[in-house]
């Protein structure tokens, strides 16, 4: 089944997701899911929306998030969700630019599992620079507060020989988002520990993409040198 053919009227669709049809209403009003319409203006949901409905129902129920930090998680969630389609459109693309002779490519490794850490190559940014006073002082923040969120697990800084933590610019810019996200938006720890864990495999992916698109790309060249130095040599042979 296309899990984006709209489908199932607001009735039906509430019915699947245990929820009032208001309550759709509401979610559609903040933009948080956009319903096709049909010639007569009635709204149709796809799979799609129903997935993203319960979604919404764990988070909000289960978790505690509030709206606007659920806007939040299901954006990131629409960016990895089309990122992953950019990717494999990118990659069959090259695939089929280089016919045949990229049989032997493996195909990508797939995306994380939810929940998985992606790892991510180290830059200036995560260098351990800053000790718990100065990235307090740095975001606006007590140190408690910091060390709270290391127990919640929102950051991890590195420690020393003698186990003073030390924060990269890399940490001290989460921590000022995880400072966004709860005094201005009033996001719960639930919910950051949410978004936080998506920008992290937003990044991750982009990354990934961009290195299995440089790959396949090295490899067409690489196909294509080899094939026009033998129709070069092809002339001398004759």
């Amino acid at each position: 089944m296309d899990k984006d053919r709209p489908v199932y009227i607001i009735s039906v669709a509430a019915e699947l997701v245990d929820m009032h049809p208001q309550t759709l209403r509401l979610y559609e009003r903040k933009g948080l899911i956009k319903p096709k319409r049909s010639g007569g203006k009635t709204r149709l949901y796809s799979e799609r929306d129903v997935e993203k409905l319960r979604e919404i129902r764990r988070l909000t129920q289960e978790l505690g998030v509030n709206l606007a930090g659920v806007e939040e998680i299901m954006r990131l969630r629409d960016e990895l969700w089309a990122l992953e389609k950019r990717f494999h459109e990118e990659v069959e693309r090259l695939k089929a630019e280089l016919g045949e002779r990229l049989a032997a490519l493996k195909t990508p490794p797939a995306l994380p599992a939810p929940g998985e850490r992606p790892r991510r190559n180290e830059t200036d940014k995560d260098r351990p620079v800053y000790i718990i006073s100065v990235a307090a002082e740095l975001v606006g923040m007590h140190p408690q507060t910091l060390r709270l969120y290391e127990r919640e697990g929102l950051v991890t800084p590195r420690r020393t020989a003698g186990k003073t933590r030390l924060y990269s610019e890399r940490d001290v810019e989460k921590l000022r988002e995880i400072r966004r996200l709860t005094q201005e938006l009033g996001v719960n720890l639930a919910g950051v520990e949410e978004i936080m864990r998506l920008r992290d495999e937003l990044d991750a992916q982009q990354s990934r993409l961009e290195a299995e698109i440089a790959r396949l790309r090295l490899a067409l060249l690489q196909r294509l040198g080899s094939k026009k130095d033998q129709e070069q040599m092809e002339p001398q042979a004759g």
